[in-house]
């Protein structure tokens, strides 16, 4: 057990600013993180009224003026007179009769949320001053952001033409919508477009797949033969995808076939002329494998004519929320469900850093439509990697801030940010997704106003 000057020395050691006062707001005893908080010795603060120091602008408002006027715990955001972001929470100590006896005072520094904050209004600002759309034309191409403007740009101007492509980016970020865009978007786009995954096919079964076969080529083949997908393509674009994994005796022959522009079969004599735009993908870096042996360094010529680069996630974090919203919106249309994503929540993702890209965001937001019972997805329906990154980045610095504090700053500049945009609850629920009294009760929670609340 403790002794009383035990657990004094205890509460001394932690950072938090921890204030007693009595049943009249005047401190008894203040521990030393106080005086680095405030700036003010313990003998200053010691046997001051709470409202004493309010009124000096020492902080404001002060969470146990609150806790005497509410007759119950309060949690608050506020200020000090040093410009330091605090989050107070004040806990009542009653006697049988029900009567405040003491208070007790934890402060603790949230400034260094602002990095987040800071990511929330960047993300606001360009969704605000965007002119572009979130999805262009009908390719379920979903995006904000300037990297992605450019590389829609660069796309549209290459659909035009005819010439070969590769695309390249890391698993996940959309490199297949990519070779649909520059086909739905050229001369080609009433004629097939047919994709092949390169390592998904066993080597043996490749080079059929891709030029087909005469009846009798080898031991099980069709008695008929079979159209290759170079043929299957005629007219439309062939798109390669994970070129890289491509096998070296299979790259001679795509080299041929691309310089030559004709083919034959296997087992066959004849050649067929070849109508089709290569579009080629990759998450590898090809000039590297070149260097390595494992890939044809005239191919990589061949197909990289004009590259196209689509950046990861963590370089366009202004998609991640109207990628979110899309995924969230297809969802309920397929399931025939109505769920929304809280503001705390939301937030949560929007610090996360999506290593699997657009793929992981659409597989997060079905395994979160799923697995959530009710109507409204929770940072509790959040899995717990991502809770565990979010506490990470928000306490970065700052060890003793807890999940739920960060999470509740966040969620404030939220609403503070759409209250801005939107002007009224009722636009605002329908933008955050969530219900009129939902906003209303956060707003109020955390101290956000809205003077007029008509359309």
């Amino acid at each position: 057990m403790f002794t009383a000057n035990e657990l004094l020395d205890v509460l001394n050691c932690l950072k938090d600013a921890i204030f007693i006062e009595d049943e009249e707001g005047v401190v008894l005893w203040c521990n030393k993180a106080c005086e680095q908080m405030y700036e003010l010795s313990r003998e200053e603060l010691i046997g001051s009224s709470i409202r004493d120091l309010e009124e000096k602008g020492i902080f404001n408002p002060s969470a146990t003026r609150k806790v005497l006027e509410d007759k119950k715990e309060v949690t608050i955001f506020h200020e000090n007179r040093l410009g330091k972001q605090l989050l107070s929470t004040g806990v009542p100590m009653v006697n049988k009769e029900g009567e405040i006896i003491k208070i007790v005072t934890t402060s603790q520094d949230i400034s260094e949320l602002s990095r987040l904050q800071d990511e929330l209004e960047k993300i606001q600002k360009r969704l605000d001053t965007m002119d572009r759309p979130h999805k262009y034309s009908d390719d379920e191409i979903v995006a904000v952001s300037q990297p992605m403007y450019n590389v829609l740009q660069l796309a549209k101007r290459l659909a035009e033409v005819d010439s070969t492509v590769l695309v390249t980016g890391e698993s996940g970020v959309g490199k297949g919508l990519i070779a649909k865009y520059l086909h739905k978007n050229g001369a080609r786009k009433e004629k097939a477009f047919v994709a092949i995954n390169c390592g998904a096919i066993p080597e043996n079964l490749m080079e059929s797949e891709l030029f087909g076969y005469e009846s009798g080529a080898f031991t099980g083949s069709r008695t008929e033969g079979k159209m290759g997908l170079f043929e299957t393509a005629k007219g439309g674009t062939l798109f390669l995808d994970e070129i890289s994994e491509l096998p070296l005796n299979l790259q001679v022959k795509l080299l041929q076939v691309i310089q030559d522009r004709e083919f034959k079969k296997v087992g066959g004599v004849k050649s067929i002329p070849v109508d089709v735009r290569i579009v080629s993908a990759t998450n590898r870096d090809l000039r590297r494998l070149v260097g390595e042996g494992k890939f044809r360094e005239d191919l990589f010529y061949r197909l990289n004519v004009v590259p196209i680069n689509v950046p990861p996630l963590r370089e366009r974090r202004e998609d991640i929320l109207p990628l979110i919203q899309n995924a969230l919106y297809i969802l309920n249309e397929k399931m025939g469900d109505n769920k929304s994503i809280e503001p705390s929540a939301l937030a949560i993702l929007l610090t996360y850093e999506w290593p699997g890209n657009v793929r992981e965001v659409e597989n997060i937001i079905e395994r979160l439509m799923i697995t959530t019972r009710g109507s409204v997805i929770t940072q509790e329906n959040l899995p717990p990697y991502i809770l565990s990154n979010a506490n990470n980045m928000s306490t970065k610095g700052k060890e003793e801030l807890t999940l739920r504090e960060a999470v509740n700053q966040l969620e404030k500049e939220i609403l503070q940010e759409s209250l801005i945009k939107y002007k009224t609850t009722r636009k605002i629920a329908k933008i955050l997704g969530v219900s009129q009294p939902t906003v209303v009760r956060k707003m109020e929670k955390y101290g956000v106003s809205v003077r007029n609340d008509t359309d």
